[in-house]
């Protein structure tokens, strides 16, 4: 059996050149904002004319929070080979009513008990996703670059270890990404912040990607994998 690749998905993607540059980094997936709030948001119709740049193989992902079901609608018309990940306050049915394969995101407070966040029963209530993507809770839902705890949690749990349902997100980047694969063992990991462009004065460009920390960001991935699934 060969040993388990991670695999990566890259959020808030806005322009061509970025989606060219992560797909040959070796991004598995791509996330198109569909939140009007958030300075990484794309319309629909935008996230369609990006999406048709992805070859077969890489999938789109569709970021929704609180949307209307006809929002949601435009975006599975615009882009419908998309996996939809939920990102608000949606519930079991609302992610359902759908009708699409998605992703459940958990926000997770900062600090070392996360807030007393029960992640074994946030996935059993959403046992009908995809995957759990586990974030940091922040205001704005998403892409803050900050970190949670990654011991706050029973990873070793019969239901949480080597899960296929488990994405890890939330402040990482090519310094830290082998850390929080070491200790969580997730499926997937998911960057935003951690792979986009700077100003002069160090300050993230929101929705502006940097070809060279997205290679670094998936070296470094696939350094965690060589390590922990170095054949004995």
């Amino acid at each position: 059996m060969s040993p388990h690749r991670t695999r990566i998905k890259i959020c808030g993607l806005t322009q061509e050149a970025d989606v060219d540059a992560a797909v040959h980094a070796g991004a598995d997936a791509i996330g198109f904002v569909l939140y009007p709030h958030s300075p990484r948001s794309v319309s629909p119709e935008r996230a369609g004319e990006l999406a048709r740049r992805l070859p077969c193989f890489v999938t789109p992902v569709l970021l929704f929070v609180n949307a209307s079901p006809e929002f949601i609608a435009q975006g599975t018309e615009a882009v419908p080979q998309a996996l939809l990940q939920f990102h608000g306050d949606e519930t079991p049915d609302d992610c359902l009513s759908a009708g699409r394969p998605y992703i459940r995101a958990a926000r997770i407070a900062p600090g070392p008990t996360g807030a007393g966040f029960d992640l074994l029963k946030y996935a059993l209530d959403f046992a009908s996703a995809q995957a759990i993507l586990l974030d940091t809770h922040v205001t704005g839902y998403g892409g803050s670059g900050q970190c949670f705890d990654w011991t706050a949690f029973p990873w070793s749990h019969p239901q949480l270890n080597a899960s296929s349902r488990l994405v890890l997100s939330g402040g990482l980047d090519a310094a830290n990404v082998i850390d929080g694969i070491t200790q969580v063992r997730p499926w997937a990991v998911d960057v935003s912040s951690g792979v986009e462009a700077r100003a002069p004065d160090g300050a993230v460009i929101k929705g502006s990607k940097d070809a060279a920390r997205m290679s670094a960001f998936v070296a470094a991935v696939r350094a965690a994998d060589a390590q922990l699934f170095r054949p004995s």
